[in-house]
């Protein structure tokens, strides 16, 4: 497919931009249409490389569309999550799970199987913690899944040896147990494009056999139309065109941290194969734990943290001098910015998902989404990183602000250069591109995905409004 892009605004400068063989072709200031070629006039608009997502959940994106949504904005009462629950199983067969996301103590406190039975006693129910790590089963759910239950620090247990309904980092086991029909990836691959992504990095750790399946057969497909980077994929794992193998996921279980003799020795072995690490951090311990681990290992190029959620400003210092980059998530300021002021330690709080301290320490660091635990939208998360007001409009660590634009620098690094200069729209590069209806400026200063006209990725267009 040829493509003509006139009048976009591409650096500054207002261009015609050709596009050919999935690649960027001419650039000038005037160009004459080909006979072959569909032309696109943008206006003005601003034309960028296709956005990047460094970290995701694809299948839990998936998953999420077929979920009722349990906690705020939509519930945020234990009345409205009772109803919430009862409306959903209204519609399902006997014995049909009812699958819940977003949960939050705020709505109802810690849940747990006792309490689900209450709500909805007559129908397996599974709930997820809006962080991803917890899920809350009631008791139709716990039978029917028991075969699946082991005798690790992940399923929480009573002073009996009763299982409570808590189970911690159980998604893979419970898709396996539950059954659950594929997630619809082809949905989630079009709400991607129509922000203007055009790769993503899975952050999901070990992915299991029948996950990296679901993965790899969408890409193939096209119902994933991005490129995608995967961290849970096992190193070497054969994977079609569209895919990679990025730095292995290491999963730091806050309710069961490794010791650091143990996490010496996965980064050691990680190291040793020439493949980085991405060190899941979320709490001031698991911080210092991997920092403690790399000082022992040395840092390889490549070595970034997930979310390094609490960062005393005296470690950055420690972070820049490993060169490790940071992938973090300032709409979680936005979504939760009040449930932390409520819950987190006074002196973290002004410490969470830091910023501009870690960019003035010279550690690279770029934003994501996590989604679906976080939102998705990345012109929400640029907004958020500018603002990071919470939802009662408390602005919650000020000196962590930084500019829109700053953020959407990060956005379009590359996947395997998180924090690397911004890939730009040059004669030869990819033609992973994202479109706006006005000019850069404009749009930044209000950061909105009703901007995005048209994404391409390899020159196809794969969003057109």
């Amino acid at each position: 497919m040829r493509l003509l892009i006139a009048r976009a605004e591409v650096d500054g400068r207002l261009v015609d931009v050709r596009v050919q063989g999935g690649r960027v072709g001419e650039i000038a200031e005037r160009l004459r249409p080909l006979p072959d070629e569909e032309v696109v006039d943008a206006a003005g608009g601003a034309l960028l490389p296709g956005l990047h997502d460094h970290h995701v959940h694809l299948l839990a994106m998936a998953a999420a569309e077929r979920s009722v949504v349990c906690g705020p904005p939509t519930v945020d009462d234990a009345v409205g999550l009772r109803a919430a629950l009862r409306e959903a199983a209204s519609g399902l067969p006997p014995g049909g799970w009812v699958r819940g996301t977003g949960y939050s103590e705020s709505v109802a406190g810690l849940l747990d199987r006792v309490a689900l039975d209450r709500m909805l006693p007559d129908h397996p129910v599974r709930l997820q913690h809006r962080g991803g790590a917890l899920w809350i089963l009631n008791s139709v759910g716990l039978a029917a899944v028991a075969h699946a239950l082991d005798d690790t620090l992940d399923v929480e247990r009573d002073a009996a040896g009763r299982p409570t309904g808590r189970l911690w980092r159980y998604d893979a086991r419970l898709r396996a147990a539950v059954g659950a029909p594929p997630p619809d990836l082809a949905s989630t691959g079009a709400r991607l494009a129509s922000y203007g992504i055009t790769g993503v990095t899975d952050a999901t750790p070990d992915l299991d056999e029948t996950g990296l399946e679901l993965l790899t057969t969408a890409v193939r497909e096209g119902h994933l139309p991005q490129a995608v980077q995967l961290l849970g994929a096992a190193t070497g794992t054969p994977l079609p065109t569209g895919m990679s193998v990025g730095p292995h996921k290491i999963l730091l279980r806050d309710h069961d941290l490794p010791g650091l003799d143990q996490l010496v020795d996965v980064i050691e072995r990680t190291h040793r194969t020439g493949r980085p690490v991405a060190v899941h951090c979320v709490t001031r311990e698991s911080l210092l734990l991997t920092l403690a681990a790399l000082e022992i290992t040395g840092s390889c190029a490549g070595d970034r943290l997930e979310h390094a959620a609490v960062v005393p400003p005296e470690l950055g210092e420690p972070l820049a001098a490993k060169g490790l980059t940071v992938v973090t998530q300032p709409s979680f300021i936005a979504a939760r910015g009040d449930d932390y002021l409520a819950s987190v330690d006074p002196r973290d709080v002004e410490h969470l998902y830091p910023y501009a301290t870690l960019l003035a320490h010279g550690v690279p660091t770029v934003p994501s989404s996590d989604a679906p635990f976080g939102d998705p939208d990345p012109w929400r998360t640029m907004a958020a990183a500018s603002s990071r007001r919470t939802p009662s409009g408390i602005v919650l660590g000020p000196r962590e602000r930084v500019g829109a634009r700053i953020a959407l620098t990060g956005f379009l690094s590359p996947l395997r250069s998180p924090g690397a200069p911004p890939r730009r729209v040059v004669p030869g590069s990819p033609a992973d591109l994202c479109l706006l209806g006005e000019p850069l400026g404009t749009s930044l200063a209000g950061p909105s995905a009703e901007l995005v006209v048209l994404a391409l990725r390899d020159g196809v267009p794969v969003h057109w409004r």
